[in-house]
């Protein structure tokens, strides 16, 4: 876990799960979701392998968002595609709305970037978001991700950035 003042985040539990659930049905994360299919969190949790966490957002000991990180390079659906080694891809959700805009999400995504990049082995970290995520796209851009390519993953259209670790480390 890292403590960087007010967010923490921690490994995922089984016991997250009901928590996600109910995150999932709210209208910004669907709007954020696109086509995507119905993610096994309890399956994600679960399976504990070296190519991916999930990480829970807590401040005060109150869940606020996840971020799921994975290798691209070596999880199993092949989601990315062919791509190199030295990669990390990262997903990010606020659950509630009233939590959106409070500084929680760039808190967590300075977090998983230190996470990322604590690794020899990762030079770069990758986003997908929708293209029509305007918001996600500009948080992002904060953060100092740098647009790569418009893609198309299954029916979604996505605006790919990332963020190389000599551009983060300044």
């Amino acid at each position: 876990m890292i403590d960087d003042g007010k967010i923490k985040l921690r490994n995922a539990h089984l016991n997250d799960v009901p928590t996600l659930l109910q995150w999932d049905q709210q209208p910004h994360v669907i709007a954020a979701g696109g086509g995507d299919d119905i993610v096994d969190y309890a399956l994600e949790i679960k399976t504990n392998a070296d190519w991916q966490s999930v990480w829970i957002g807590e401040i005060n000991g109150r869940s606020i968002g996840v971020i799921f990180c994975i290798d691209p390079a070596r999880e199993v659906s092949r989601y990315w595609g062919e791509i190199g080694l030295g990669c990390r891809a990262l997903d990010i959700w606020i659950g509630r709305q009233q939590d959106l805009g409070c500084g929680y999400g760039t808190q967590m995504m300075q977090q998983a970037l230190k996470l990322c990049f604590s690794t020899s082995s990762a030079h770069t970290v990758i986003i997908d978001p929708l293209q029509s995520n305007i918001k996600a796209i500009r948080f992002y851009k904060r953060l100092g991700f740098t647009f790569v390519e418009n893609r198309t993953f299954g029916v979604d259209e996505c605006a790919v950035y990332h963020i190389e670790r000599t551009d983060w480390e300044n």
